[in-house]
């Protein structure tokens, strides 16, 4: 049987003929937690069931931050890395609706017809039992198994995913802990180790004349993770994998700029990484940052850093089939 390559397309109306009465699963899905799995993996069921293809819709930017630009959205997945956990889950397609103010004026009405009806051609969507969209939210899950009587298309509301706590899970509560540095309490919620990713950027280079050289990266401004040391998984853009420890703060006791910046030592590997876009993957919070006295000091400490991350990702395994995938599998072209 023939197999298609994964498309990651930025309108429906791109979406193939062959792809047109699909299962759509529709929703921002930002981290791709285990919360926005379940309906993912629903609407991966039914398209398996019904023989059909299996679409996801979803719109960048993050709505949050068209509303509100003065207040970026931290996000958990950058639309690249959301297709990349989608395609890996097994859709076929991602359709990234570009959203605007004038396309938040659209009536519920006018996105069910254009959107779903005309442009996908859905056989069923699958979404959030809180999906609401629209102008003025006006459309709901009433509203959408209505449209579908009327429209032909079948539509499956999946309850909300709880922890093993009874909590649900969502985006905000990841945010809220990578804020307190708990990378392993948002494991658990995302079902894989929260990861970024950016290129690779000169620094002032002391780290490599201490011995323990770091690849720099700039994450957004608005990134909500605690300053301090971690134990990671590096990967580049080879897609090898190696194990580090990697510090996203200040630097309070070399640097006086005070700009953010996440260096990475990345244990066993000698190159050169500038330019390279590559991803840091955040498997355990070792300390908080602190202000040494001296450098002789801070590479006392960075010692003992290396050897609790050492130590650390020498026992990890996966907690899903995802975080195989990105933490635990080579990607050698």
């Amino acid at each position: 049987m023939l197999q298609h390559p994964f498309l990651r397309l930025s309108s429906p109306a791109d979406l193939p003929s062959r792809l047109r009465g699909a299962v759509v699963a529709i929703g921002n899905f930002d981290g791709v937690h285990r919360g926005h799995q379940a309906v993912l993996e629903r609407a991966l069921d039914l398209a398996r069931e019904e023989g059909r293809p299996a679409v996801v819709l979803t719109f960048e930017p993050h709505p949050r931050s068209v509303f509100a630009p003065d207040k970026p959205v931290d996000r958990l997945t950058p639309a690249h890395e959301k297709a990349g956990l989608l395609e890996a889950l097994g859709f076929d397609a991602v359709v990234e609706q570009a959203f605007t103010r004038a396309f938040a004026e659209h009536s519920a009405e006018d996105f069910v017809q254009s959107i779903i009806v005309e442009k996908l051609g859905a056989s069923r969507v699958v979404t959030g039992f809180d999906f609401h969209f629209g102008k003025g939210r006006q459309g709901g899950p009433a509203f959408l198994m209505d449209a579908g009587e009327r429209l032909g298309f079948h539509v499956t509301l999946v309850d909300a995913f709880r922890d093993e706590g009874g909590e649900v899970v969502s985006s905000s509560r990841i945010r809220a802990l990578l804020g307190e540095g708990d990378v392993a309490g948002a494991a658990a919620l995302l079902g894989y180790r929260y990861t970024v990713e950016s290129k690779v950027v000169e620094g002032k280079k002391l780290g490599r004349t201490l011995g323990f050289p770091t690849a720099n990266m700039k994450l957004p401004p608005q990134t909500h993770l605690k300053h301090g040391i971690y134990a990671v998984r590096f990967r580049r853009a080879d897609g090898s994998l190696h194990d580090g420890v990697a510090s996203f703060g200040r630097r309070p006791t070399v640097d006086t700029d005070g700009l953010p910046l996440l260096e990475t030592f990345v244990f066993d590997f000698s190159g050169d990484l500038y330019g390279e876009t590559c991803a840091v993957s955040f498997f355990a919070w070792l300390r908080g940052e602190e202000k040494f006295d001296s450098l002789d000091a801070l590479m006392v400490q960075m010692r003992r850093d290396e050897e609790e991350a050492r130590a650390v990702l020498s026992g990890v395994r996966p907690l899903s089939a995802l975080d195989r995938v990105f933490n635990f599998e080579e990607k050698r072209s």
